[in-house]
């Protein structure tokens, strides 16, 4: 039994709160158990001028802990952020970018900003997870607008954590578990099971080939309810899989 009660193939507590920016194109809070992340979407007709003149588009990500996200304060980060966050903004921009037809999409850039304001392990998997739903929140409105003809989704996209803890596979982990994990996986998918990335660290001893797979056996099934749960709060008919 784990220290919150789950089962090892159980995800914690998963929601998305809509619309909870006034401005953005999209957004939502993304909560797994105690962490929670503030996406928005913002739509920019003006491409960066390496992407002028190609008719396609562009995602990026980028994010940000603010200072009482953890149990101390952390100091803000300015211009100059540090290797952890630029390596996390870089993978949910990948992982963003995986789900869109950049020629559908038209000569557009949408940001995605995650801010995290409660920390609780899987960080950058919620943020992903979330981060998602805030981009299709803004891809929709363009549709409903009129401003591009064909939805440019061709994927969804999520993301969860798995680890092995005491010699036990476990799926989407909090703090606590993540801190005495053996081996740390974070593993990003499509609605159709395909796979995205998969970043995986023997923290503490190496990990066999059985267990890599029953990792990414629980994080195919944790991703798989996820995107349902992505589904259930978009009711949107044309969004993929």
């Amino acid at each position: 039994m784990r220290a919150d009660g789950r089962s090892p193939s159980q995800l914690r507590p998963i929601s998305f709160e809509l619309n909870t920016a006034l401005h953005a194109e999209g957004s939502c809070i993304v909560s797994f158990g105690g962490t929670r992340v503030w996406c928005t979407a913002t739509v920019d007709e003006n491409l960066p001028r390496w992407r002028k003149d190609s008719g396609e588009g562009w995602v990026t990500g980028e994010y940000r802990m603010l200072p009482r996200a953890t149990n101390t304060r952390t100091r803000r980060e300015g211009d100059k952020i540090k290797g952890r966050t630029a390596e996390i903004q870089r993978l949910i921009g990948r992982s963003l970018r995986a789900a869109v037809d950049f020629k559908a999409l038209g000569p557009r850039i949408i940001t995605v900003d995650c801010d995290v304001l409660a920390a609780d392990g899987g960080t950058r998997t919620a943020a992903i997870t979330g981060g998602f739903v805030a981009m299709a929140l803004a891809i929709k409105a363009l549709v409903d607008s009129g401003a591009i003809q064909d939805n440019p989704l061709i994927h969804t996209v999520s993301a969860v954590s798995v680890g092995i803890v005491g010699g036990k596979a476990l799926l989407d982990l909090p703090y606590v578990e993540d801190v005495a994990a053996d081996t740390d996986m974070n593993v990003v998918m499509t609605g159709s099971g395909n796979f995205i990335e998969v970043q995986g660290t023997a923290e503490a001893a190496p990990y066999s080939r059985a267990e890599l797979n029953s990792l990414l056996d629980l994080a195919e099934t944790g991703c798989a309810e996820l995107v349902e749960l992505q589904h259930k709060a978009l009711q949107w008919p044309g969004l993929p899989r």
